[in-house]
């Protein structure tokens, strides 16, 4: 091991040079996406941009050359964001969910498609459902099952009256927290309101 010591101006200018590196190199994916898209288009004007089955391809592969410091799952959120962000270059993909926006199913949907994918909130399940059976959007994401509180019969039985199939699974750690303020005294709480599903989540807590 080197006796030299190291110099914080060396390390800064090494990430600065790095960064331009990434920066480089993901516009050059960028550009390579956007050809992508022309090649399709001149195959097929009708032609499908996203496919779920190549994204998760790129993402096994990238786990399993990642070797660190990263683990896995992190640097597969890393290059999800890079080709939802490649993708919008080519046809942005919109997604409904059931909302309203911060539940959990919106986690779940900007987990999978990433930031740079249209998610529009929906009030119920059967809205999400008709969303993607008119053509308005392009996916939905709805809760399936929770380990907990079970299946969500209400998902599972719109899926009897519907056409539409499954294409993809997000699996979502769930955490609840239950937040006072510092002037409150949690000995004098008495009562709490939540959601039932919430409720059932956490009755181990």
């Amino acid at each position: 091991m080197s006796d030299t010591p190291i110099n914080l101006d060396d390390l800064r200018q090494r990430i600065d040079q790095l960064d331009g590196d990434i920066l480089r190199l993901i516009s050059e994916r960028a550009s390579c996406a956007q050809q992508v898209a022309h090649v399709k288009l001149a195959q097929d004007k009708d032609d499908v941009f996203y496919r779920p089955e190549r994204e998760a391809q790129v993402l096994r592969r990238i786990m399993a050359l990642n070797k660190g410091p990263l683990d896995a799952e992190e640097m597969a959120r890393l290059f999800r964001e890079i080709m939802s962000a490649c993708l919008a270059l080519e046809q942005p993909v919109k997604v409904a969910y059931l909302g309203p926006e911060g539940t959990f199913t919106q986690q779940a949907a900007l987990k999978h498609f990433g930031e740079s994918a249209v998610s529009l909130p929906m009030a119920a399940i059967d809205e999400v459902f008709r969303e993607v059976e008119a053509g308005a959007v392009n996916y939905g994401v709805v809760p399936v099952e929770n380990s907990t509180e079970g299946v969500v019969n209400h998902t599972l039985d719109t899926f009897m009256d519907s056409s539409i199939k499954i294409c993809g699974e997000v699996v979502l750690r769930i955490h609840h927290h239950l937040l006072i303020s510092e002037t409150t005294r949690k000995d004098k709480v008495s009562r709490i309101y939540s959601h039932p599903q919430s409720f059932g989540q956490c009755v181990n807590g």
